[in-house]
Parts: structure tokens; sequence; C-alpha cells
């Protein structure tokens, strides 16, 4: 699945015009394999065995590039870093309030929740959408565990 979702990604880049370099291709495998949410340095960690010479200028550029053509999303945290998500099956994020943890919610009725919050945001704002990303926040199991919350019923 991996190998064919990097072909799948590496040839949408060929359609726009992108060059395929060894650096952009080695980081949107990353992405699309690990699944934590990295940031820019947890990249450049992960990478650095296959490119030990890469400069974090380059891993910005390329996670630029990676955003500005859809393939990753940037995630906004806590402490006001951005961390970066492989994009390429939409989905959206649990978020934990308490440690920050991001987790990935794959719904098949996700493109139509997507269309409707669209729909909606135009009709009742006449607001020129151009993207959306959907995030739900509360507290994770393990922290409700260490805080000892008991487990409420949402249903």
């Amino acid at each position: 699945m991996t190998n064919a979702t990097l072909k799948h990604s590496l040839g949408q880049l060929k359609k726009q015009g992108i060059r395929i370099t060894p650096q952009r291709e080695i980081i949107l495998d990353y992405l699309i394999t690990h699944h934590n949410h990295p940031d820019v340095e947890t990249i450049r960690d992960g990478i650095e065995a296959k490119l030990p010479n890469l400069s974090v200028a380059t891993i910005y550029n390329t996670l630029k590039m990676l955003v500005d053509n859809g393939l990753v999303i940037e995630l906004p945290n806590n402490d006001g870093g951005i961390r970066y998500d492989y994009f390429g099956v939409p989905h959206y994020h649990a978020i934990c309030e308490n440690c920050g943890k991001i987790i990935d919610i794959f719904d098949d009725d996700y493109p139509e929740l997507v269309k409707h919050v669209q729909q909606t945001t135009r009709d009742k704002t006449d607001f020129l959408v151009t993207g959306t990303q959907m995030e739900v926040t509360g507290i994770c199991p393990e922290c409700q565990r260490k805080l000892h919350i008991a487990k409420l019923s949402n249903k």
C-alpha cells in the first residue's frame, strides 16, 4: 500500500510539473509511512540516515511544496509550532488538549461532512471556501487515565 501510495503521490506531483528529487521522495515517503504528525526536526531526525547533509531549509521548502499541492497539511500545535501530516487519504483529527497527541480518524462519510461544512459556510457567509480541515478536541484515553477522568458516554 505505501509503495503504491508513494508512486501515486509522486505521479500527482509530476502532473503538476514538479521535478521529483531524491530529497522530495524521501521526505514524502517518511510522511506517508510515519503517522506521528512530525515537526521539521522530527522529519530531519527520521531521514538523517538516508540524507545526512540535508538542510532544514530544504525540508521546509519541500513541505511547503507538498502543502501547496494538497498532499500534506499543516497542523498547528499548542506550543506555536507546526506539525505535518500526509493527506493523500482525506481524514480528520482528534487532538488531545492535554498532551497534544493527534490521532487520524478515517471515516467513509468524511467527503460528505466536508461538503456539508463548506456549503453551509458559503450559504451563511458568502465565504469563498478554499479548503477544509476538521479537528475534534478532547482528552485522549491515556490522559484520561492519568488525570483519573471517568469515561463519559458521548452517545
